[in-house]
């Protein structure tokens, strides 16, 4: 039963739910004797009325009318979504709403024409020196806390830690957060759509309530993960790319549709529309929420990594695991350790001919090498406002490429342009600015600034900024232009790794030659196969997409030309660049070189690149050809973008077209032509590079304020496919077992009333030993699906044609297929394999080489346990829950790593699979381990007797012991790991409601 020792002192059981007195919300400080079962039912059946109580309050607040643009049809669905909140309010709210420990903070803004914004939680008027030294960032964390204390999910205690933050936060305590909104797109909102729907029936079998399942907080979904680049180069590459979109997907896409009509407070904005960080900070995100006279900051958590790019816009928001995303919509706060607050001060002006995503790849570098996991990083100085809007949320998009938790760029005059321009209101505009600067979150840089503290310092000058690329294989391996020739050879000479390819001297000049479409051909080490204009990261700047269109515009004129047989595509963020392209009149340069709009979605960047030519996929793989992708992205790890290109570039929009017409990344831009015009003059890069103010005049002539209204004024209408289908108006979901797109999956058959506790691993076998840096695309990825692997064969059993495999990332609703998908990445480097790249391992007890997925089965029929040993940033990428979700299902049991991604660390212990860091200064290695011993976890079996981030003792059969720390870094990750993860942690609480 969870209610133990340290988690009951924390929560601090009450003899009344209604008593909200400050004296008792003030957390207990002395140890809790654990108490008894019958108490321990007691205490949580009166906490957890509580928590529904707040959880429909926060509901109520956060339910907010969307801006003043939405549909008649969405503003109807969110009336009716709030309709049974509402009442749950008006039964509780009479004995508690005056009792808020901080009712005295509470006051109005005044709106200049009469009446009143509003009214808010007051920071200043806490009256306490310390905030005015707060970071931003904290700040809302402050506000949120002081918001919504409560004496059971909040306290004040709570509060004082977020106040006391420069002494707290080195200290790594532990404080709730409750986000505002939920943010989804649809390769991670099937699975959390598929597990609310599995969860209604878990509570079913209990005996329950179904209905009990449902958001508490606006959950909003955008389709754009779905669009492959199957069609390019053509004027109907939209159309037919978007009809096989549907062909594939139509049952996902019913499935989602079912979910916006099955659950209350959640919206699907259909595929075709844009992606979904760009639709969020054009459209979705609020800044400031007013909801029902409540005025309170934005914040958002999102099963997508780059959800950060909101934090450009001022909104507190981060990636989540899918497993997390899913109890904070069930009203669950969010545990997390304060951060610590890395202070960014940007100076100076961005040189001519230097692009925001030159600047974000240095950013990026440069944060890497200060070492910001887990930590908020929060830019200032005079240099910010150099930095339009896009600029920033471009910088803050790449988060999770230099690991932190948020890259924020407090609200100021940009950001208030900005909102103007995507056509928010002008009373919602002064509204934000009036409820900010009131608050002390607003920064005017005409005014003298206050100094504020950061746990660390970093500092640059735009200036010193200069153009670069990132590759081949990490984003953070930045190179700057000039040098990028001399890089790439000495990749080639490089040992097989992040920067080398360990090309022997005599074969870096080999030439494959080939008939492309009955044309004569070449392919070369380096040449480029796929150009691709793509991903959240850029299609929101339009400085570089129209920058782009400026490249093509002088190549085209010059005779300059992109040769056939690569693959290049436009994939725009939302339909509003679509409308600025065409005004500006460069859309059609683009196409004359091959960049036509391809959809409305991640498509490259997500590894839906769609196939190479047969005729190029021939000469590469025949010849062993290290091909190019060049691509505007955030992604590019090796084996995500294509399967045949070893060698990925993440480039700025104008770079993309540049490398598209040089045909090759083994060029030196500053010496060598890039082709030959239609004079038979030599063409520079120089001469087909647009300059600063040549970019700026196109922006300020071409993206106008009625281009995004009226692109969101239609926003969930869909489209004819999307509105043609149809799906039954039922609470619970009729699953399909021939699916091969949703099945319903195993996490809660057979569940019990009372959790299982905590457990240790016996004898376990090591499935697979990794080396550095292994992703979330190396454990579950998202791309293509291989002919001869454990998933294709399930699919061909089921009557799926190859051509209909599809992704893993779009049949992530069916948890057979993606059991099989995990450690399924053809460039995955597995130590027992010694050397051999692929998806396969040894079963230690045979000797046998085979798939992971059918290892692993083997060991789950016999009995026996599994762990996985790892290197450094453990689970770095994505925040794809499927990373836990897989291993979990092929038994394993921990994963012992030198250190761990932030989300996938807690997507682990979502999904009940133990955390294990190795001492700082050892690994696998070093310990002398091969994986082919046998290992014993000691863990106590009861949950009070183990301590976040407490040491256990590894064991193995060969007799070597070593010590790892636990990484389970709160007392709630515990509360998790005792009832064998988070989601049958809720049902089991929602149960007992």
């Amino acid at each position: 039963m969870y209610c133990r020792a340290r988690f009951a002192s924390r929560l601090a059981s009450t003899t009344a739910v209604a008593s909200f007195s400050p004296s008792v919300c003030s957390r207990v400080s002395s140890p809790i004797a654990s108490p008894s079962s019958a108490s321990s039912v007691s205490f949580w059946n009166q906490r957890y009325r509580s928590l529904s109580f707040l959880s429909s309050l926060r509901s109520l607040r956060c339910s907010a009318p969307r801006l003043h643009w939405r549909s008649p049809e969405s503003l109807r669905i969110l009336a009716r979504t709030s309709v049974p909140v509402v009442e749950r309010f008006h039964r509780r709210i009479a004995t508690t709403a005056s009792e808020h420990p901080f009712k005295g903070v509470m006051t109005s803004i005044p709106k200049p024409g009469g009446g009143e914004f509003g009214k808010f939680y007051s920071l200043p008027a806490l009256n306490d020196p310390r905030i005015d030294r707060l970071p931003y960032s904290i700040r809302i964390l402050l506000e949120s806390a002081t918001r919504n204390c409560d004496n059971f999910q909040v306290t004040k205690d709570d509060v004082e830690k977020i106040i006391d933050w420069e002494n707290t936060s080195p200290k790594q305590v532990e404080i709730p957060f409750k986000p505002a909104r939920v943010l989804l797109q649809d390769f991670t909102g099937v699975p959390a759509v598929v597990d609310l729907a599995s969860m209604r029936d878990a509570m079913k079998n209990l005996g329950n309530d179904p209905k009990k399942i449902n958001p508490l907080v606006p959950v909003d979904l955008v389709i754009d993960h779905s669009v492959q680049v199957d069609v390019a180069r053509s004027e109907n590459a939209v159309q037919e790319n978007m009809e096989l979109e549907f062909k594939r997907n139509k049952e996902r896409f019913a499935f989602l549709k079912w979910g916006s009509s099955a659950f209350h407070n959640m919206l699907v904005v259909p595929p075709g529309s844009g992606i979904v960080h760009q639709v969020n900070l054009e459209y979705l995100g609020r800044v400031v929420f007013n909801s029902d006279g409540m005025l309170y900051p934005d914040s958002v958590v999102g099963t997508d990594s780059h959800t950060t790019m909101i934090d450009g816009l001022g909104v507190a928001g981060w990636g989540v695991g899918g497993i997390e995303a899913e109890a904070a919509m069930l009203g669950q706060p969010m545990s997390m350790v304060l951060p610590g607050v890395v202070g960014f001060k940007l100076s100076g002006k961005l040189r001519d001919g230097v692009t925001a995503t030159d600047l974000v790849l240095t950013v990026t570098q440069m944060l890497r090498k200060h070492g910001v996991v887990g930590k908020f990083v929060e830019f200032y100085g005079e240099g910010m406002g150099e930095l339009s809007l896009a600029d920033r949320a471009t910088i803050a998009n790449m988060s999770p490429e230099y690991g932190a938790t948020m890259g924020f760029f407090p609200v100021d005059h940009v950001t208030l342009q900005y909102l103007k321009l995507t056509g928010r209101s002008d009373e919602t505009v002064s509204m934000i600015e009036a409820y900010l600067r009131a608050n002390k979150m607003f920064v005017d840089y005409n005014e003298p600034q206050q100094e504020r503290a950061y746990s660390s310092y970093l500092q640059l000058d735009l200036a010193e900024v200069e153009p670069c690329i990132s590759g081949p294989k990490r984003p953070h391996d930045r190179v700057p232009l000039k040098e990028m020739k001399a890089d790439w050879h000495a990749c080639l000479d490089n040992n097989v790794g992040f920067k080398g390819f360990a090309v022997p001297k005599e074969e870096q000049n080999k030439v494959s030659k080939f008939t492309f479409h009955g044309l004569p051909a070449e392919l070369r080490h380096g040449s480029v196969v796929i150009a691709a204009i793509t991903s959240c990261t850029n299609t929101s700047n339009p400085s570089v997409m129209l920058g782009a269109g400026l490249v093509a515009k002088k190549a085209y004129e010059l005779g300059l030309e992109v040769k056939p047989w690569i693959k290049t595509s436009l994939a725009p963020g939302s339909g509003v660049v679509t409308k600025y392209l065409l005004q500006s009149g460069l859309q059609k340069y683009l196409n004359q070189q091959g960049f036509n709009i391809v959809g409305y979605g991640c498509t490259t960047c997500i590894g839906n690149s769609g196939d190479l030519d047969e005729s190029v996929a021939s000469a590469i793989s025949e010849n062993d050809i290290i091909a190019a992708a060049v691509l505007s992205g955030n992604r590019n790890f090796e084996g995500r973008v294509h399967p045949l290109t070893r060698a990925n570039y993440l480039a700025s929009p104008p770079l993309v077209v540049a490398y598209a017409l040089a045909g090759t990344v083994d060029i030196d831009f500053e010496k060598e032509p890039i082709g030959t015009g239609k004079s038979g003059k030599s063409i520079y890069f120089k001469d087909i590079w647009p300059s600063n103010d040549e970019i700026a005049q196109v922006v300020q002539s071409s993206v106008l304020p009625d281009m995004f209204k009226s692109t969101y004024e239609a926003i969930t209408k869909g489209n004819p496919m999307w509105n043609q289908l149809s799906v039954p108006a039922s609470m619970l979901y009729s699953w399909d077992p021939n699916s091969t797109y949703i099945h319903e999956p195993p996490y809660f058959k057979n569940m019990t009333v009372e959790p299982p506790g905590p457990h240790g691993v016996k004898d376990a076998y090591c499935l697979l030993n990794f080396g550095d840096s292994i992703t979330t695309d190396h454990i579950s990825p998202a791309g293509s699906i291989q002919k001869d692997s454990p998933a294709a064969k399930f699919l061909l059993e089921r009557g799926v044609d190859k051509k209909d495999f599809n992704s893993y990332g779009s049949r992530r609703g069916n948890d057979e297929v993606m059991a099989r998908g995990t450690f399924a990445n053809i460039r995955i480097v597995n130590k027992l394999l010694k050397g051999e790249v692929g998806p396969k391992t040894i079963h230690v007890p045979t000797g046998e080489k085979l798939y992971v997925y059918d290892a692993a089965m083997r060991y789950k029929a016999a009995g026996q346990d599994t762990i996985v040993l790892a290197g450094a940033e453990y689970g770095s990428g994505s925040s794809r829950d499927w990373a836990a979700k897989g291993p979990m299902l092929l038994g394993v049991k921990a994963v012992i790593a030198k250190s761990f991604e932030r989300i996938h660390r807690s997507n682990l212990v979502g999904m009940g699979i133990i955390p294990l860091c190795f001492k700082p200064g050892e690994d696998a290695d070093s310990l002398g381990l091969t994986g082919h011993e046998r290992y014993s976890i000691d863990l106590p079996n009861k949950i009070s007797e183990i301590r976040p981030g407490q040491d256990v003792t590894v064991t193995t059969d060969t007799g070597k012991s070593f010590t790892c720390a636990v990484r389970f870094d709160t007392e709630v990750e515990l509360a998790y790991f005792d009832h064998g993860g988070i989601l049958p942690f809720v049902i089991r609480n929602l149960n007992k409601e």
